[in-house]
């Protein structure tokens, strides 16, 4: 049964780049995969890309869409084998699950890092128990550790865009009032090494992300540095990992500025705080790619979903 969990589930990165650009073009007659199939998307966390742009893909293949906040809706769900449920929870994962699959022919889930439990959190208690028991192929919306559908559209974003075969892409750290999840930064570096650019990764010391993830490339601490002949910058606040969830400090010098920027493309997966994270002058310029990001939402959530269509 094939998934979309993370950008690993992608076999061929070329054809689907090749394929999102045919679908943001309109070439082509688009067919109805999804049709008499339904989608049900549960959302355990806040959304508002991620929900409008996969009902918008899924309605585009075909696909009747069931949503439901479950996070706000729904019964406290217990994730472990063999629990005695006299805390909160009302109901095990094991039967929501099913009971879910039994609605629908594929599940989309999103669910957030809790950023107080590092192993926890990279258990996926919640994105998987619905891989082991709702038999049914599920597609990943953003968890605690990933979001391949933001990445899949940040690679879309770079190939459509991109004048040189081989462009500097750079992930840069930004201060950030909350400590927030490496979900997004964790499938970026991920899809990024699948691409032909030049990967450079700048943060405050501290803020190092998973080197199962970031592999042999070293942290660059000086952000100017690092920023030097950048094509494009990806600008985006992560949590410690070492300090699992913390907020180190919250240095302004970080934000992405005009001057910093120069004559790069910039990047963000939205929402943002402006004036924090960037200011106002690089968010709304001509050199922001953030619209055409998120408008590419809906072309990775189309792909996401013939993946999972065709193992039906």
């Amino acid at each position: 049964m094939n998934h979309f969990l993370s950008t690993d589930d992608i076999d061929s990165l070329p054809e689907w780049l090749k394929k999102g650009a045919a679908l943001a073009q309109g070439i082509g007659t688009p067919d109805l995969p999804g049709q008499g199939k339904t989608l049900c998307l549960l959302f355990f966390n806040n959304s508002l890309r991620t929900r409008l742009s996969t009902q918008k893909a899924a309605r585009l293949l075909g696909l009747e869409v069931l949503v439901m906040n479950f996070g706000s809706e729904g019964w406290n769900l217990e994730l472990e084998d063999g629990t005695i449920m006299e805390a909160g929870a009302a109901e095990h994962i094991a039967e929501a699950a099913a009971v879910v699959g039994q609605y629908a022919d594929l599940i989309g889930v999103r669910a957030f890092a809790g950023l107080s439990d590092r192993t926890l959190d990279s258990a996926e208690g919640i994105l998987n128990g619905f891989v082991r028991y709702a038999g049914v192929p599920i597609l990943n919306m953003e968890s605690a550790t990933g979001h391949p559908l933001q990445a899949l559209a940040d690679a879309l974003t770079i190939a459509e865009t991109s004048k040189k075969i081989s462009p500097k892409v750079v992930l840069s750290w930004a201060p950030h009032p909350r400590a927030l999840p490496q979900a997004v930064s964790n499938s970026f570096l991920r899809i990024m090494q699948r691409m032909p650019v030049e990967l450079v990764i700048t943060h405050p010391p501290g803020y190092e992300l998973d080197p199962n993830l970031v592999g042999t490339y070293k942290p660059v601490y000086d952000q100017k540095k690092a920023l030097a002949g950048a094509d494009y910058v990806y600008v985006k606040n992560w949590s410690s990992v070492q300090e699992y969830g913390k907020v180190l400090h919250r240095d302004p010098g970080w934000m992405m500025n005009a001057e910093k920027l120069g004559d790069a493309g910039f990047m963000h997966c939205l929402p943002v705080r402006r004036n924090v994270v960037v200011e106002d002058a690089v968010l709304d310029g001509p050199q922001s790619l953030v619209l055409k990001q998120a408008a590419n939402r809906t072309i990775s959530a189309q792909l996401a979903l013939r993946h999972l269509l065709n193992a039906l």
